[in-house]
């Protein structure tokens, strides 16, 4: 990629900020990382030891202020301002990229898409798991038609975390948009959805199972696909013992993995996109087969693809500079908040929500 690279602006140096974007947009090339907007001094020092050259802000204010010398906004703050943060770039005529969820009801993801429409602009969603190892093996094994016609999808995105850690992820005030159904919930379902298409009806039964918790923390949701495939998903962080991460049985086989991509635990320790990354110890890998399986394992052992978080960001750069394909559009994610609203109401209800 050749040109002068595009400068990014970045709203939020929490989690997602620090962890996740910064360090996959220095890594990206065609694309340098501008501008971290954050309140706190320490996080402003952070980021200028992690990133030199980079400038600080602390209110996004500042940010928009200086949107003529900037090129993409990455909105990763707390989930309740997705939608304001990610409407006034698109208004001050910013392409933008906002980390899921992209907003806490369908109805708003749409009316982003829209703006973004009318301005001509791009608006992306951070859904980066659609680059892990596991996810990015099983699309490989369905287009090769290794499984036959999938009949049932399990995917788990469970923890064992026995006592909260508070914040906005686990506070109780629906403002915030917490809990684990639109946090770990906004993974699986938009992977389900990828994968094996539209969703028919939904049906979920979310709890707050620890003391001190305000809000979900072990949810169940089950998709009946309009493909006749049916997910049932589980995000939990009262797991004791883990679940296989996928199971996928098919008419010819099945896929079990257990085990997360290790992208995110790399960045967390301070890794580093470059060679062998996402790459996986083989004792990992997942099997591929029919019948009983003995304890340790039936089928095949099937290779690990590497994982791919690069990917994400390769392609908004490409997408702003060559027209190429958004890699994950708004609509996508507001198809997969259709998901989420039906198994809240469904959790609350005790019924099956059709779409």
């Amino acid at each position: 990629m050749t040109g002068t690279p595009l400068r990014v602006g970045l709203v939020g140096y929490g989690l997602a900020g620090s962890v996740f974007h910064a360090p996959l947009i220095a890594a990206t090339e065609g694309l340098t990382l501008d501008t971290v907007v954050t309140s706190r001094p320490d996080r402003q020092q952070q980021a200028r030891a992690g990133f030199p050259g980079v400038r600080t802000v602390a209110t996004p204010d500042e940010l928009f202020d200086r949107a003529a010398e900037l090129d993409l906004v990455v909105v990763a703050s707390p989930n309740k301002t997705h939608v304001p943060l990610a409407a006034t770039a698109l208004k001050a005529g910013l392409p933008v990229v906002v980390d899921k969820p992209i907003a806490g009801t369908a109805a708003e993801a749409r009316e982003l898409a829209g703006l973004a429409q009318d301005r001509g602009l791009l608006l992306s969603v951070f859904q980066n798991r659609r680059w892990d190892n596991d996810f990015l093996t099983l699309r490989k094994l369905l287009a090769e038609g290794t499984l036959g016609d999938v009949w049932r999808f399990e995917s788990r995105f469970e923890r064992w975390r026995p006592k909260p850690k508070g914040g906005w992820r686990e506070s109780g005030d629906p403002a915030e948009i917490g809990g684990l159904l639109y946090d770990l919930g906004s993974h699986v379902v938009d992977q389900a959805l990828v994968l094996f298409g539209p969703a028919r009806q939904v049906y979920a039964e979310a709890d707050v199972r620890r003391a001190g918790a305000e809000t979900d923390d072990d949810t169940f949701i089950a998709i009946t696909h309009a493909s006749g495939v049916r997910s049932h998903l589980y995000v939990s962080a009262t797991t004791a013992q883990l679940g296989p991460r996928f199971r996928v049985l098919g008419s010819r086989a099945g896929y079990v993995k257990y085990g997360l991509d290790p992208q995110e635990a790399a960045l967390r320790e301070g890794g580093r996109p470059g060679p062998g990354w996402g790459e996986e110890d083989e004792s990992l890998w997942g099997r591929v087969g029919s019948g009983e399986s003995p304890p340790t394992g039936g089928g095949r052992v099937e290779r690990t693809l590497p994982g791919d978080y690069p990917a994400y960001y390769a392609a908004v750069a490409e997408a702003l500079r060559a027209d190429g394909p958004n890699p994950v559009g708004a609509h996508e994610a507001a198809a997969a908040l259709d998901v989420l609203e039906a198994a809240r109401r469904s959790a609350r209800d005790g019924a099956v929500v059709p779409l």
